[in-house]
């Protein structure tokens, strides 16, 4: 099946992208208003003005508002950062040459929660250009532990790897260990800080999709762009060094541009776990360890992946919504042990 896989690369591709679309059509159609599978599809696609009047008539105002104005912000939210996430995961397994790496393996999710609980701690207004001030402070939190473990990890023009994962393991224990002592003297807003740290899309509307959008779309681009030196690095420094590549300047340029993605991810919709860890896992198992490959289908499965998690978040109970990060943990971590005890000698 692998094989076949890696041969008809293309085809591949083109059919997880018709799973995809009949996934957002089925996201549509889920929820408590009562929207048929044919209607959430004309109205997926009447932007496009390739039905009649009459055709889309029967998507009512009511309905119209509800998917244009709730879900469909919140389902391209899903795929934006299940797509930015599961990318720099992969960049960041080739930089720090290990699968188990993922797009928090720098603190930032530490920083964002943080500065999050911080925002509903102190109350600090209601919004700042029509942005959550939760999400303002989960930002700046974000981008703040990204530059201090940067600063922390540089040793002169280099940023040697292990240190970075050192001071990205140091850094989060520390703004861990102060967000839990901010939430044992606050305990009246401990329910809506965990809630907030595991993970929420339910307040996605298109406002936060423009600004996220830059962030991750050119994000992954820049990523991309950097495929053939990602498949160098992993032979090793040294040898990606003698092949002409400027390692140092990659590992920075990688550092930076993933720590916008995951802070913007982070800030939009809070800690989401296993995406960017097992998404480029599983597909580098089935496509080979090529960037080339693994950067675009991760970004795809990525935006899958976390489309269902949030999709059955909202509907597997009737009158109340899970977190979308334990979901994801939920369904993430018992796939990734049935991999890597299917798959532990080629990980070996």
């Amino acid at each position: 099946m692998i094989k076949l896989i890696q041969s008809n690369r293309k085809k591949f591709f083109l059919v997880l992208l018709f799973i995809f679309f009949i996934m957002i059509v089925t996201s549509i159609a889920l929820g408590t208003a009562d929207i048929s599978f044919k209607q959430a599809f004309i109205a997926l696609i009447k932007p496009l003005g390739l039905f009649s009047e009459e055709i889309n008539a029967q998507v009512s105002g009511a309905h119209s508002l509800i998917i244009y104005k709730i879900r469909l912000p919140r389902i391209i939210m899903a795929a934006m950062v299940g797509a930015g996430l599961a990318v720099v995961g992969v960049a960041f397994q080739a930089v720090f040459k290990n699968p188990m790496a993922d797009p928090y393996v720098l603190g930032i999710s530490s920083g964002g929660a943080l500065g999050a609980a911080l925002a509903i701690v102190l109350k600090v207004g209601e919004s700042l250009f029509s942005f959550s001030m939760v999400t303002v402070f989960a930002f700046a939190g974000s981008l703040f532990t990204a530059f201090l473990v940067y600063n922390i990890a540089r040793v002169g023009n280099k940023i040697p790897t292990i240190n970075l994962l050192l001071a990205g393991i140091a850094v989060s224990f520390l703004l861990s260990s102060a967000l839990s002592i901010l939430m044992v003297f606050n305990h009246n807003k401990v329910e809506k800080i965990v809630f907030w740290t595991l993970g929420d899309l339910n307040t996605s509307n298109w406002r936060q999709i423009i600004v996220t959008t830059p962030f991750i779309l050119i994000g992954i681009f820049i990523i991309y762009l950097f495929y053939r030196d990602l498949n160098l690095m992993l032979t090793g420094d040294e040898s990606a060094k003698s092949m002409g590549i400027e390692v140092e300047k990659v590992k920075k340029i990688i550092v930076v541009v993933s720590s916008l993605i995951v802070a913007a991810c982070v800030a939009f919709s809070g800690v989401i776990g296993f995406v960017g860890l097992l998404i480029p896992h599983m597909l580098r198992m089935m496509l080979g360890p090529n960037h080339k490959h693994l950067i675009p289908f991760s970004a795809l499965g990525g935006a899958m992946f976390l489309l269902f998690s949030d999709t059955l978040a909202r509907s597997v109970l009737p009158s109340a919504e899970l977190p979308v990060g334990a979901v994801t943990a939920l369904i993430g971590s018992p796939y990734f042990i049935f991999l890597f005890l299917k798959y532990k000698k080629r990980v070996v």
